[in-house]
């Protein structure tokens, strides 16, 4: 069993960004069989699909790997490493773009929701990059992807591209990689407003709760946190009306790994006064020793870059047959 799965490196990271794709990465590493392995990947081919300011980028990119590795990842156990520093996954993809239909990149609605009503002012990058994407995953021969609702038509595409090369070429060289779909991951709402995501692009940094705040902000944001004046009610489905209060209960029970029925089964009847102190003393809890991790990553680059470094040469290594092999079913 080979996992491989990438991430854009969008900088700072928050509550939601943790609980959701991080901790699943997290979970994929610690059951994976002896004899399976993950490769997670900062997709930083990806992240120029549109613009970005260069110096902004490059601190993006070691705050994500700092990042996931506060997180719980572990370089030792699991190939982490940065796209660019393996020239393959952009060797593959110029291949594969012999391979891959026009009409089938039409058809990817992530485009057509990315470019919106700019689509001739969109980049060929944002047009072309399922591709990019396909060689990501076929280039290690990986078995299986975790994907989510948004991402399972480029996983077809990418199917459908190693289907047509092996077929055109007379060859068996790309394995067609499955979807892993990760457990739910808690839908982190806006500690302001609970109908809107938790999300970096809010103005009011009282919305969410960043990695690396402090037990004291953390503590303060979820004791400001909106809510509403009812106690707290014994299942779940009576929260479907209140959207602040549904929110924080969610929020505990990602944090605790239990159900909100769960949550709802100690803390029914109790107001927020008592139920906002329980949850900052779980949210800090759980995220001091992240937070923790990660000042340290800061503070040391050049140890974060030799571990990315060091995932690089093992993942060029894994890689460099499946390059060679496609090159030499083309006749190249």
């Amino acid at each position: 069993m080979r996992i491989v799965s990438g991430i854009q490196p969008t900088g700072n990271l928050h509550l939601g960004n943790y609980l959701g794709a991080i901790r699943n990465w997290v979970r994929m590493q610690d059951e994976m069989p002896a004899d399976g392995e993950c490769l997670f990947f900062l997709a930083d081919l990806h992240a120029i699909t549109v613009h970005n300011d260069p110096a902004m980028l490059a601190a993006n990119i070691r705050e994500m790997a700092a990042t996931i590795i506060a997180c719980g990842i572990d370089p030792a156990r699991a190939i982490l490493f940065r796209q660019r520093h393996v020239p393959a996954h952009a060797e593959l993809s110029w291949l594969l773009n012999g391979t891959a239909r026009i009409g089938w990149l039409n058809r990817m609605t992530q485009f057509k929701e990315k470019s919106g009503k700019n689509r001739e002012g969109a980049s060929v990058g944002l047009f072309a990059y399922p591709v990019l994407q396909a060689a990501d995953v076929l280039l290690y021969q990986a078995t299986h992807v975790p994907v989510g609702d948004d991402q399972k038509q480029h996983l077809e595409l990418a199917r459908d591209i190693a289907t047509k090369f092996n077929a055109d070429t007379g060859t068996d060289l790309f394995t067609l990689p499955d979807p892993i779909i990760p457990p739910a991951a808690a839908r982190i709402m806006s500690l302001r407003d609970g109908t809107a995501k938790m999300s970096k692009s809010d103005p009011s940094d009282a919305s969410r709760i960043a990695l690396t705040d402090d037990a004291d902000t953390i503590a303060a944001k979820i004791r400001k946190a909106k809510s509403d004046a009812d106690a707290l009610p014994a299942t779940a489905a009576e929260l479907a009306d209140r959207p602040e209060a549904r929110n924080l209960v969610g929020i505990y029970a990602a944090l605790a790994g239990v159900t909100p029925d769960q949550v709802l089964a100690t803390h029914a009847g109790q107001g927020f006064g008592s139920f906002k102190p329980a949850l900052a003393d779980l949210a800090v809890e759980t995220l001091s020793p992240i937070r923790d991790r990660l000042l340290t990553f800061r503070a040391d680059p050049a140890e974060l870059d030799r571990l990315l470094a060091d995932g690089a040469a093992r993942a060029r290594t894994l890689a460099a047959p499946t390059l060679a092999a496609a090159y030499s079913a083309l006749g190249l």
